[in-house]
């Protein structure tokens, strides 16, 4: 046996019984346990959850060291998968801003053979997102939003350049610290991808998984189902409510800017017009479009163009004079499209006055380089001979 080991476990200050006569509790409270690595001294106080994972003690350092804070959180487990992927993430990410940082890691056997796994955590005074928000009395603003989030992403983009998935990006496992600061923790099944087609979605939590994951159309889990994770707890912050996901149909209601309302609608939207990964969200987050604008137009021979919003004469009417004047009519923005024609805002478009599920394609396809203009109705007409 591994002398560390033993003595780790021979000075724990506490008689140590089986679980089964601990009520199914992995440590106990004012039990004194000491790491082999780092031969720091923990004091356990109280049970703050568990979950899959194990189990979370609030817990105390004993004496002093440079090496953690005082107060702290040991997370143990009794499975060694998650804590050797947990402890390889706390060292990747030491001393990152947003991630929740990893102090001390270690196993420690007890007198009745079972072996328990590990790690001394950062304690985030406010609990996780979800049991903040169930007590806050409001949720984020805009801005505060914009900027907790982008802070989530850089811990996520440094995965994602890495080739990693975090693939359990819940309000569970967002966690809010002083001054409502969030961080980024448990990467339990985060997994490195070999190349960009992602990863086997064997293990994942169904209450944040994409529909198309959990019905088995996107076998892989790729960058763009993080970001969907992502927009879920963007949209959570905003609604102030972390108890369901957010849909699509809800996205118009939410207290915020129609740019904001549109990245949270490309995000827990269709899959392949999501953003493909952390950075490219960061940029959206931080960048707003380009205002879309009339451009000038002398003629729609060979154009290829599709309508938008509500217009003054039947949709039919306006196709057949858009063929008659030479252009090619498409049912919506395609990378084939060249010229979008808009009509009157509907009320009830997506995410907004400016966002309808057709401009956000435009935007998309622009931002992607492909050089769309715009008319207005009123010019349409013009160009097609058609007299107001």
């Amino acid at each position: 046996m591994n002398h560390r080991l033993t003595r780790a476990t021979t000075r724990t200050t506490r008689a140590v019984v089986p679980r089964a006569a601990r009520g199914g509790y992995l440590l106990v409270r004012d039990e004194v346990i000491v790491s082999p690595e780092t031969s720091l001294r923990y004091r356990v106080e109280r049970l703050l959850g568990e979950g899959g994972f194990g189990q979370v003690y609030l817990s105390r350092k004993l004496g002093r060291s440079p090496l953690a804070p005082d107060v702290l959180c040991i997370k143990v487990s009794t499975r060694m998968d998650g804590w050797l992927r947990e402890a390889h993430f706390g060292q990747l990410l030491h001393e990152h801003p947003r991630a929740i940082q990893v102090y001390d890691r270690f196993p420690l056997m007890r007198p009745d053979g079972t072996m328990l796994y590990c790690l001394a955590l950062e304690y985030a005074r406010h609990g996780d997102l979800s049991t903040h928000l169930h007590h806050a009395a409001k949720g984020f603003t805009e801005a505060s939003a914009r900027r907790e989030i982008a802070g989530i992403l850089e811990v996520l983009g440094k995965l994602h350049r890495g080739q990693m998935l975090h693939r359990d990006l819940t309000p569970m496992n967002v966690f809010v610290c002083d001054g409502r600061k969030l961080k980024l923790g448990d990467f339990g099944i985060a997994r490195p991808q070999t190349d960009r087609r992602g990863v086997t979605a064997r293990t994942l939590n169904p209450f944040a998984a994409p529909s198309d994951i959990l019905a088995g159309t996107a076998p892989k889990w790729q960058a763009r189902d993080d970001v969907y994770q992502v927009g879920q707890l963007l949209g959570m912050l905003i609604k102030g409510d972390a108890r369901s996901r957010i849909r699509t149909t809800d996205v118009r209601h939410l207290a915020c800017s129609d740019h904001l309302k549109e990245i949270v609608h490309r995000c827990i939207g269709e899959r392949r017009k999501r953003y493909e990964s952390a950075d490219h969200l960061i940029d959206a987050l931080r960048h707003p479009p380009a205002a879309l604008r009339s451009a000038a137009l002398s003629s729609l021979r060979g154009v290829h163009l599709c309508f938008t919003g509500i217009l003054r004469k039947p949709r039919r009417e306006a196709v057949a004079a858009a063929a008659r004047a030479g252009a090619v009519v498409h049912t919506g923005p395609s990378t084939r499209t060249t010229v979008i024609v808009r009509g009157r805002p509907n009320a009830q478009q997506a995410a907004g006055k400016d966002a309808g599920l057709k401009l956000m394609d435009i935007r998309r396809l622009r931002a992607a380089g492909h050089r769309i203009r715009m008319v207005t109705e009123t010019q349409f007409w013009r160009l097609a001979g058609v007299k107001r």
